[in-house]
């Protein structure tokens, strides 16, 4: 009898089996050993004649591994280069797309999650993902009609309520907006981020006993938000206080794209959370930056940091410092630094024409404002004791302060406001707005429409010392000193005589990178971000 004759099947390539054991390193959590693998069977696929197909695996396992532990780069090279040899690869269109996305280049995602969607239509993560996409490019009608699609197809999905929420919130359709958000909570009792949403909505409608009771809600189910890094493991872990009906250091673009894991804790009242922050953290950062609207709550962050005993970034006590008059005072007599003198007028002070005339320590024109306000709102200058008088009583409930009035308009005629950002020991341009008028901000002036003015703040930006002389930047230096926080900035000018003059220092100024009118900006705004980063790091140990 004879043996049957039969073909065998041909033993697996080393670079096989090199994509085999990366793929058990890899559900089995072990990233590093995974990647050792996956690189092997690269340089053994690179010795021996190897399929496309196990090249094309080990790039696009090699590339979710990087993702995994926050080395985007290399895992969108892995990607695109599983993708050149085998472009149907539907989830690797998608990894792709999700690494585009989350290092905030979400113009460069969108076609990505289309790719993904032609082969396989129904993938539902690329198509919620690409809804996020369009969500951070401000496509919000485009981003409604998929989530509308998506809801016929899931109606009882939780999560695209939450969406439209969003969406409804950017299109300023608060009503729509609390109605997806109340429907997300009733499929899911447990949606804190709903509530939280819920909350912030009320509060900007003015509805504060409805927000408030909306955040306690929140706090209930989930006392901290986290905020998961983009790598694992993380850099290190940080906790954020912050206090809702207050005013707070913005952090939208500073904490975007984190490699580090951020816990945020909410303050509202007099006592500190029920729940104990935990005890794993490296270091805590106070958010809240405005000591008028924050007076009650500074108190209860600085027991809360002090109980924690860690780090401690814009230490609360150093905040209570900031308010206007303060910042007055603790900055007088830097040489060639001019603060303009400030009078607070407490709610209840009489304000009649005969009483401030008493009072006032300074002559007219003077600039008025409500205590805690910032930008150009309820800011006004004011001519003689009558409009004063009629100024302060608008607001009667209000604490006021009576500023003085600085010239600080330029040789051209034209207002110039710069605003430095302090990190750390360094001393960062933000912007310059160029106005017509005394009171300047970015948004309100013709920068947009003057390629002159773009010019001229392009050129600040890359050469600040240009404009402020040694001096200048002594009293910067000296303003850092004395207000001793990490992380603030100030609004000043230069007065005909090349003074520095200072008409804000806080740690509540917006640094973001929406700047899609004024792109010369992104470069230095990255670099604030960065040095933010690295002074995190240095006061977390790491």
């Amino acid at each position: 009898m004879t043996a049957t004759a039969f073909t065998a099947e041909p033993p697996p390539s080393t670079a096989a089996r090199h994509l085999q054991r990366g793929r058990e390193h890899y559900a089995a959590g072990r990233i590093d050993e995974a990647i050792a693998a996956l690189q092997a069977g690269l340089d053994a696929a690179g010795r021996d004649s190897v399929d496309s197909e196990t090249i094309a695996g080990l790039h696009a396992e090699l590339g979710t591994a990087y993702k995994r532990c926050g080395r985007l780069t290399l895992a969108s090279g892995n990607y695109k280069a599983a993708l050149q040899l085998m472009p149907q690869l539907a989830s690797c269109w998608y990894d792709l797309a999700d690494v585009q996305l989350r290092t905030g280049r979400a113009h460069e995602a969108i076609p990505l999650y289309l790719e993904a969607l032609k082969l396989t239509p129904t993938h539902w993560e690329a198509r919620t993902h690409l809804v996020e996409a369009m969500m951070a490019t401000k496509q919000y009608p485009t981003a409604r009609a998929l989530l509308q699609e998506l809801q016929a197809e899931r109606p009882q999905a939780g999560q695209i309520h939450y969406l439209l929420g969003k969406v409804c919130f950017e299109l300023n359709e608060m009503e729509s907006a609390i109605r997806h958000f109340e429907q997300a909570i009733a499929l899911d009792p447990d949606d804190a981020d709903s509530r939280y949403w819920i909350g912030g909505v009320r509060y900007k409608a003015g509805d504060l006993d409805a927000a408030a009771a909306a955040y306690a809600a929140a706090t209930q189910i989930r006392p901290l938000v986290r905020r998961r890094a983009i790598k694992t493991p993380p850099d290190f872990r940080m906790l954020a206080i912050y206090a809702p009906f207050s005013g707070n250091t913005p952090i939208l673009y500073l904490f975007k794209d984190a490699t580090y894991d951020i816990d945020t804790v909410a303050l509202f009242g007099p006592g500190e959370p029920d729940s104990p922050p935990p005890g794993d953290i490296d270091v805590v950062i106070n958010l809240i930056s405005d000591a008028d609207q924050a007076a009650a709550m500074l108190p209860v962050a600085t027991h809360l940091a002090d109980r924690l005993g860690k780090p401690v970034v814009n230490a609360p006590g150093r905040i209570m410092r900031t308010t206007r008059d303060a910042v007055a005072d603790l900055l007088s007599g830097i040489p060639g630094c001019r603060v303009p003198r400030i009078l607070r007028l407490d709610a209840g002070t009489e304000v009649s024409v005969t009483a401030l005339a008493a009072r006032l320590p300074f002559a007219f024109p003077l600039l008025a404002r409500p205590a805690g306000t910032h930008g150009g709102d309820d800011f006004e200058k004011v001519e003689s004791l009558d409009e004063l008088a009629q100024f302060l009583a608008r607001r009667p409930k209000d604490d006021h302060y009576v500023i003085e009035f600085i010239d600080y308009a330029s040789s051209d005629g034209h207002f110039r406001k710069y605003r430095f950002i302090f990190v750390g020991d360094e001393i960062l341009p933000y912007h310059l707005a160029i106005g017509n008028d005394w009171k300047v901000h970015h948004v309100s002036t013709d920068m947009a429409g003057q390629p002159w003015m773009q010019r001229e703040e392009a050129a600040f930006l890359a050469n600040p010392g240009a404009v402020f002389s040694a001096g200048n930047f002594q009293a910067l230096r000296t303003v850092r000193e004395r207000v001793g926080l990490d992380y603030f900035g100030i609004d000043c000018g230069l007065d005909p005589q090349g003074n520095l003059v200072v008409f804000e220092v806080n740690a509540s100024m917006l640094v973001h990178d929406d700047n899609a009118e004024f792109p010369y900006k992104d470069p230095f705004v990255r670099v604030i971000k960065t040095a933010f980063e690295a002074m995190l790091r240095e006061r977390a140990g790491r």
